[in-house]
C-alpha cells in the first residue's frame, strides 16, 4: 500500500467506523519511535511526524541548543544551531532528521499493527457503548453453552455470563433456549465488554410487568415493592393514583393473561399480586393472600405485626416451608407473626388493640384468584407445629 493508498485508507476509516485520524496517525507516530530506536540501536531523543496530506514519514533526533556540549547525542552547539537557523538561541530545542534509508519498510509494518489495534479498541468501545445503555434492563438472549457451572448467554454481537447465584435451581439451560435475562452489569476489559445476567433478580419480575403491562410501562401503574424467591413464588405490590383505573386488574389483565405470560417466562413461578396501600394494616393483609385476614395489630415502634386468621387457613397463611409469611415480611417490611382465631383467642393474642379488617369484595375476588393459581400443598402438623410459634422477620 503506498501513501496516498494509506491516507485514503484513513479517510475511509474516519468515515466508516468513526475512528479519528488524528488518533491513528498519532498513535503511529508513538509506535514508530520505539520501533525506530528498537531497530537502530539509538539513544537520541527520536521525533517521528508523518504528514497527514502526503503519509510521508520523517524521523528527527531532538537536540537541546547550548553553550557547551556534553551528549552530543542529546545537545548541540549554539554555534552549530545558527549555521542552521541564526534566530536560535541557547534553551532551544531543534528537530534535524536522522530519517534511516529502509525506514520505510518499518513505519509500513508498524501502520498496519497499530491500524488493526485501533479497529480492535474501536470495535470494544463501540460494543461496550451499545451494551452500557442496557445495564439494568432485560434483554432477550440465546443459550450457547455451559462453561465449568456458568451458563453463557449469546446477547446480540456478545456472550453473557450467567453465574450459578444468578441461575434458578429449577431451570434447565439447555442450548438455544430464548431466555430473559437481567443485566447486572457490563464491564470493560482488555477482551471487551464483560457481561454478567441473572435470573434471580426481583427486578427481572419487574421488568417483564413493564414490557407486558402498558399501564406500568407509561407509570400509571407503579410497582411499590417486589419479594421474590426465584423460581417458586414471587409477591408484587402495585398502586396507581389514577381512580379510573385498575392497578391489580392492569397487572392480572382479562382472565389473568398478562400474569401468565410473565408466569410462563420464568417456567411457572407463581406470582401474587395485590395492592399496596399506605395503611400498613390493610398493605400487611393483602400481602398474606391468598389467605384471609380476620385481625391486625401493629406495633410501630419495632415494626412487627400480629395476624390473626381463620382456623382453616392458617397453613395458607403461614405457606409450604413459611414461604408464603417469609415472603409478605420481604415484601412490606414489617416482622409478622401469625396464629389462627382460636389459639390467638386462648392466648390473649392481640389485647386490647385488635382489629378487624372487613374483607372487600375487591380483596374477596383476588383471593379467589390467587387461591386458584396458589400452591395449595399443606405442611404437615410438625412442620406447622415448628412454624406457627415463629415470628418471620424480613430477610
Amino acid at each position: 500500500m503506498d501513501r496516498v493508498e494509506f491516507i485514503n485508507a484513513l479517510n475511509q476509516i474516519e468515515k466508516e467506523k468513526g475512528i479519528d485520524k488524528e488518533v491513528i496517525f498519532e498513535a503511529i507516530e508513538t509506535s514508530l519511535v520505539s520501533a525506530c530506536k528498537k531497530n537502530f540501536g539509538t539513544s537520541q531523543n527520536i521525533k517521528v511526524v508523518i504528514n497527514r496530506e502526503t503519509g510521508d514519514v520523517a524521523c528527527y533526533a531532538q537536540k537541546e541548543v547550548v553553550e557547551e556540549v556534553e551528549d552530543d547525542m542529546l545537545q548541540i552547539s549554539l554555534e552549530d544551531a545558527r549555521n542552521i537557523n541564526p534566530y536560535f538561541i541557547v534553551g532551544d530545542i531543534i528537530d534535524i532528521e536522522v530519517t534511516p534509508k529502509n525506514f520505510g519498510r518499518i513505519s509500513a509494518q508498524t501502520a498496519k499493527q497499530v491500524v488493526v489495534q485501533k479497529f480492535r479498541e474501536a470495535e470494544r468501545e463501540i460494543l461496550y457503548n451499545q451494551y452500557i445503555t442496557k445495564e439494568k434492563d432485560i434483554m432477550t438472549g440465546i443459550v450457547q453453552r455451559r462453561e465449568r457451572k456458568n451458563v453463557i448467554v449469546q446477547l446480540g454481537k456478545i456472550d453473557a455470563i450467567l453465574t450459578p447465584n444468578e441461575q434458578i435451581p429449577t431451570e434447565e439451560y439447555n442450548f438455544m433456549d430464548r431466555i430473559k435475562v437481567y443485566v447486572l452489569e457490563v464491564k470493560q476489559s482488555t477482551k471487551g465488554p464483560q457481561i454478567y445476567v441473572s435470573r434471580t433478580h426481583p427486578e427481572l419480575v419487574k421488568r417483564l410487568f413493564e414490557q407486558e403491562v402498558p399501564e406500568v410501562y407509561d407509570g400509571t401503574v407503579e410497582i411499590k415493592s417486589i419479594a421474590r424467591e426465584a423460581g417458586s413464588r414471587t409477591k408484587i405490590a402495585v398502586y396507581t393514583r389514577d381512580k379510573n383505573v385498575d392497578a391489580l386488574g392492569a397487572c392480572v389483565g382479562q382472565n389473568g393473561y398478562r400474569v401468565n405470560v410473565i408466569v410462563n417466562e420464568l417456567k411457572g413461578e407463581k406470582i401474587d399480586v395485590i395492592n399496596w396501600s399506605e395503611d400498613p394494616k390493610e398493605f400487611i393483609a393483602a400481602a398474606l393472600s391468598p389467605s384471609k385476614v380476620l385481625a391486625v395489630a401493629i406495633n410501630e415502634q419495632d415494626q412487627s405485626a400480629k395476624i390473626v386468621v381463620p382456623d382453616h387457613q392458617l397453613s395458607l397463611a403461614i405457606g409450604k416451608e413459611g414461604q408464603n409469611a417469609r415472603l409478605s415480611a420481604k415484601l412490606t417490611g414489617w416482622r409478622i407473626d401469625i396464629k389462627s382465631e382460636t389459639q390467638a383467642r386462648e392466648t390473649n393474642f392481640l389485647g386490647e388493640s385488635h382489629i378487624v379488617n372487613e374483607e372487600s369484595e375487591e380483596q374477596k375476588m383476588l383471593r379467589m384468584y390467587q387461591e386458584a393459581f396458589a400452591d395449595l400443598e399443606e405442611p404437615t402438623e410438625e412442620e406447622e407445629m415448628e412454624v406457627v410459634e415463629q415470628e418471620f422477620v424480613e430477610e
